[in-house]
């Protein structure tokens, strides 16, 4: 019999049942109850090494068990998990009548690193968009209303920052000739004003142009296609954006429509813009989830320091080389 099979039988089977609740009840897969049996047979061990079982376990028992595979090595992740499968496990011992407390109630998950999103330098976004609008300028037939229409798409996703569900979806009419800004309607239905670049608004004019020649002239859509939507889709956008990637020399896994909306709010703060109108520009609801753009200035001022500061190591390594 092993050990873990030995703490299972110790405490009275109470994994068992939690096991057959989540078949039962929630369907969970096989391979699912596999993972949950791992993780909290190895917690029960931690507990009998200790001299207590589930029933007898406290919060402090818990704190230990996260702490000790911290200590580890364990990524912050994998806590996650583990804590996840104790916390199920001791709900359903406190809702079956099993304990007359949840110890893990209390207990705070490991905090994530929360990861810096990928952004195109400026000069990589300059050359995308540059060769993007000189695809669309020497392409003739068939060809050219789709190479104006990826243009346009590239030149308004960089100029306003729109995720790309609402950059695609945005009706025909909502970009009026001349003017600087219009109106787009984000997640929970808010509101906001967008601004446009002059290059922006010549590239929709440009290419709504040739739209009211073509086929799909009485479309509504700015961006109309034959699929079920009536609009072009985010994967296909995503598609052809990786394309003009590769035709800009940049590796097409570095580049997407969400790496763009980086790069655009990257780009402001970089050039002296403030949180909060970058978060008004974003549409973001909560202003720390703009935050994260800091964290990409911040990591690049660290960088910069390092390579270029003449008493970081990072240079002095160099010198010593040379």
């Amino acid at each position: 019999m092993t050990q873990a099979s030995e703490a299972q039988n110790a405490q009275g089977g109470e994994l068992d049942l939690f096991l057959e609740m989540l078949s039962a009840e929630r369907g969970a897969a096989a391979n699912t109850l596999a993972a949950y049996r791992r993780d909290l047979e190895e917690f029960l061990l931690h507990l009998r090494a200790r001299r207590a079982t589930c029933r007898t376990a406290t919060a402090d028992h818990i704190r230990a068990y996260l702490e000790a595979a911290a200590r580890r090595g364990l990524a912050a992740s994998s806590r996650a998990r583990k804590l996840s499968a104790v916390r199920q496990f001791f709900r359903f011992l406190y809702v079956e009548g099993l304990r007359g407390d949840d110890p893990a109630a209390v207990i705070e998950g490991p905090k994530r690193p929360q990861p810096l999103p990928k952004i195109l330098s400026v000069e990589e976004v300059d050359r995308l968009l540059e060769v993007a609008r000189q695809a669309a300028q020497d392409a003739s037939g068939g060809g050219r209303l789709k190479a104006a229409r990826l243009y346009c798409l590239l030149e308004l996703l960089y100029a306003t920052g729109l995720r790309v569900s609402e950059l695609v979806g945005l009706p025909r009419g909502i970009v009026q000739a001349g003017e600087p800004v219009f109106t787009v309607t984000g997640k929970g239905g808010r509101e906001r004003m967008v601004p446009l670049t002059d290059r922006a608004r010549r590239a929709v004019a440009d290419y709504v142009a040739l739209l009211a020649e073509g086929p799909w002239a009485g479309s509504p859509w700015l961006f109309p296609s034959r699929g079920k939507t009536g609009h072009l889709t985010r994967q296909r956008f995503g598609q052809e954006l990786k394309v003009m990637a590769g035709a800009a020399g940049i590796a097409p896994e570095k580049v997407s429509p969400h790496v763009l909306r980086h790069a655009f709010a990257s780009h402001l703060l970089e050039r002296g813009a403030d949180l909060r109108s970058v978060q008004k520009l974003l549409g973001h609801a909560d202003i720390s989830t703009t935050q994260i753009y800091t964290h990409v200035l911040e990591e690049r001022l660290r960088r910069l320091v390092q390579e270029h500061h003449p008493l970081s190591d990072r240079r002095e390594t160099a010198v010593s080389r040379r």
